[in-house]
């Protein structure tokens, strides 16, 4: 009887669980409506390159974090990689609102790519570094 009990407890969440939530009426009015059209000053907003840019790295194995502050087209080792910075744009009405970098992380030894691309400071899940022992990612751009 003891081990029928959380059995009969787990089963019977479900239906709790169902009572619980509550969902907000549905508007089928606003559903129907067409989205708004995108001006062309919304959709674009114009960025600022800067002269280089600030990667923090994470080391999994040691723990250690570093920010390495680099200039555009410049080139640094990290371990068994080759970080290069190719540039760090930010919003031009918004200085301090976000940083994009463009980077090329390759491996020293057979020059494989592990990640060409943009970070983004505010997303750093949006495009991550794979690799086993180090995460990298885009914190802000230089000379703001």
């Amino acid at each position: 009887m003891t081990r029928l009990l959380p059995i009969l407890l787990l089963a019977a969440l479900p239906a709790k669980a169902q009572e619980w939530i509550t969902v907000p009426p549905s508007r089928p009015e606003t559903l129907d409506a067409p989205a708004p059209e995108a001006t062309s000053e919304q959709s674009q907003v114009a960025a600022t390159t800067a002269d280089g840019g600030v990667l923090r790295v994470l080391d999994k194995i040691s723990g250690t974090v570093t920010d390495l502050e680099m200039m555009r087209g410049e080139t640094r080792d990290l371990g068994n990689l080759t970080v290069v910075m190719g540039e760090c744009r930010y919003p031009t009405d918004n200085p301090a609102g976000d940083a994009y970098v463009l980077v090329s992380i390759r491996t020293t030894s057979d020059d494989t790519a592990i990640f060409e691309g943009w970070l983004i400071a505010s997303a750093p899940a949006l495009s991550a570094v794979d690799h086993p022992r180090f995460d990298v990612w885009a914190l802000r751009c230089l000379g703001i």
